[in-house]
């Protein structure tokens, strides 16, 4: 069903690929989010919470080099460990905190002088636009349904995106303690498509109507990507998933298990994907004159 509109989203569609490190261990930890292309000019949309993973990521890698350059002044020194520790009082390090983020735009534009964002002042919501750069790399954009009160309950829809991060084309310098990418390993992950059909929609007072919700939970990756129909029109995009306890508890109950009975306890949960509506991404682009196209 939606085999032609997948081909089609795939072609506005780009994965951001991350990797982070905690202070506490060396392992690098990849991740990845999207984003979808509305124009030739290089305006993307994404969720804000995504959008704010990346612009933090300088203020957090400079924080690191900074304690970095520190640390280096004070090797050797007898009272070192008394020392080291005031340091990680000093930049607020315990081993739980993200101390290094690099990020990764895939396919998307060819050199570039930087991006900027706007965020949406409530909505989990943000544009992207990337500056001086020479050539597109994706080969369509995205289109917007016309009509966004033509969404009903029942609709059948499919979203979007790059979870299960399978790129490792990173690796960890530990002369210079800096977590890197590199030119060789899997450079890609493969994206991952996820149908539903429309069950509710969000609303609130200051915003009205702003947000589809889904039988299906979007997945960690998709956030930024588009919900879209089996011509490939899109009608939202992927924002958040929410859990809600079905009632259907199982404490204790003996079951059998490869010919042995073993007590399980199961508490159930539905989750269900959250997209930000049409309307509400037609709205913000407007307001801030990003052109794109509706059909």
């Amino acid at each position: 069903m939606f085999v032609a509109a997948i081909e089609k989203a795939a072609q506005f569609t780009r994965p951001i690929h991350s990797i982070l490190r905690t202070y506490g261990g060396k392992q690098i930890i990849p991740g990845a989010s999207t984003i979808f292309f509305v124009n030739e000019k290089g305006y993307a949309i994404t969720c804000k919470h995504v959008a704010e993973m990346v612009a933090t990521a300088d203020n957090i890698n400079q924080n690191y080099l900074q304690f970095k350059n520190e640390r280096q002044q004070i090797q050797g020194q007898p009272k070192y460990q008394q020392l080291l520790k005031g340091l990680e009082i000093k930049y607020k390090l315990l081993p739980e905190t993200i101390i290094q983020i690099k990020n990764n735009f895939v396919d998307a534009v060819d050199n570039m002088s930087g991006f900027n964002f706007i965020m949406h002042p409530t909505l989990d919501l943000a544009i992207i636009k990337f500056n001086d750069f020479g050539k597109i790399h994706y080969s369509s954009c995205a289109t917007f349904l016309k009509d966004g009160n033509a969404i009903k309950q029942g609709s059948f829809l499919c979203r979007l995106g790059f979870p299960f991060p399978e790129f490792n084309n990173f690796s960890f310098n530990q002369l210079a303690d800096d977590i890197e990418w590199t030119n060789t390993g899997t450079v890609v992950s493969p994206r991952f498509p996820l149908e539903g059909m429309v069950t509710r929609f969000l609303a609130d007072q200051p915003h009205g109507l702003y947000g589809i919700e889904m039988s299906t939970p979007g997945l960690r990756g998709q956030s930024g990507g588009p919900l879209f129909d089996e011509a490939g029109i899109v009608y939202g995009m992927q924002f958040s998933t929410k859990h809600l306890h079905l009632g259907f508890d199982i404490e204790d109950k003996e079951i059998r298990i490869n010919h042995t009975f073993k007590k399980v306890t199961d508490y159930s949960f539905i989750h269900l994907g959250q997209c930000i509506h049409v309307n509400a991404i037609k709205a913000f682009l407007s307001e801030n004159n990003v052109e794109f196209y509706e059909e």
